[in-house]
């Protein structure tokens, strides 16, 4: 097993996680739409800041880690309904496991 972080890791999860970023933009909950908005900014943030750590600072360990984190706040959107995604290969649920809140 490898456990080193390396470009093409990085530019592998960048992909998946600007995808589900999209998905994510295209199916907002209308009707909790601050919150998902909320979820939506924290995600792009940290999709920003992994960015930055990448590119600026060639940080390969913390681009991780704030990629991780952008794609968490993806997931956690997504199970608890503020994001309407069905594609089960980005996120860690489905359209039929979705709390409301």
């Amino acid at each position: 097993m490898n456990s080193t972080v390396t470009p093409e890791t990085l530019e592998h999860y960048f992909s998946l996680t600007k995808e589900a970023l999209g998905q994510a933009r295209l199916h907002l909950n209308t009707a909790q739409q601050a919150a998902a908005a909320d979820f939506l900014d924290m995600a792009t943030r940290y999709y920003d800041d992994a960015l930055y750590f990448y590119r600026q600072k060639n940080d390969l360990v913390l681009a991780f880690a704030a990629l991780n984190y952008a794609h968490g706040w993806l997931d956690a959107g997504a199970r608890i309904g503020l994001f309407k995604v069905k594609d089960s290969r980005l996120f860690t649920v489905d359209s039929e496991h979705h709390t409301a809140l």
